[in-house]
């Protein structure tokens, strides 16, 4: 079965998070989110390497985040960009090119589980770009900020998905859509995006509520209360 190089794009900020450190230093059961991220692929015969895209001015810290992962061989570190596509852009120069099959994780998701893994990866060689999703519960209105702004319209729900990650895709068709973008990559907000603009199909899979973002403190406290339940 072909092995998969993953890419962690660890370069932001974190300006919506809060705390004193970045959300992915910051302790998630006695551990930094980042090294929940990078365990939950490095366990997987199937992952042949990781490059993480950090800050050009912090990778010591981020090292020193990822423990005993971080000597794994297959951990190495790039240059971060501007922008989150920027940043995937640099790693996946940095991929081996006999890899066929690249996938993108968001390093602040620290509960993805290995059935999630499992059925990405898998979808992926069966349809060649796939994404975890989840339906759209809320009901979402269009308007031009800033609040306060009048609606232009209700949109229809039925046929709205949220994107998680891992996102799955062969590596040639990636590097082929960053090379082809129309946008700018501060545009790009998505990975699948840049192949859905090259006309390529993508196929979205079932996501799993648990395997959650960290963007602010809030979303770190749930984090614990799913990682609490289910380690019990």
């Amino acid at each position: 079965m072909e092995s998969f190089a993953l890419i962690l794009p660890a370069a932001g900020r974190s300006i919506r998070f809060g705390g004193v450190r970045g959300k992915l230093l910051e302790l998630l059961a006695g551990e930094p989110v980042l090294r929940h991220s990078a365990r939950a692929f490095l366990r997987r015969p199937d992952v042949a390497e990781m490059v993480i895209a950090a800050p050009s001015d912090d990778v010591s810290t981020l090292v020193d985040a990822l423990g005993p992962e971080g000597r794994d061989p297959r951990v190495r570190f790039c240059r971060g960009g501007d922008n989150r596509a920027q940043s995937v852009r640099n790693a996946l120069s940095e991929v081996s090119p006999h890899l066929r099959w690249v996938a993108v994780h968001d390093a602040a998701r620290p509960l993805v589980s290995q059935d999630m893994i499992d059925r990405t990866f898998a979808a992926a060689r069966q349809h060649g770009a796939v994404v975890p999703a989840l339906p759209v519960s809320v009901t979402i209105k269009q308007a031009v900020g800033p609040l306060p702004a009048r609606v232009q319209r209700t949109v229809p729900r039925d046929s709205l998905w949220a994107m998680q990650t891992p996102q799955a895709m062969r590596r040639d068709e990636l590097l082929a859509a960053f090379n082809s973008c129309p946008l700018s990559l501060e545009q790009v907000t998505d990975d699948v995006q840049l192949l859905e603009l090259r006309g390529r199909e993508t196929w979205l899979i079932q996501g799993d509520e648990r395997n959650v973002k960290i963007t602010t403190l809030i979303d770190l406290k749930i984090a614990e209360i799913i990682l609490a339940e289910q380690r019990k």
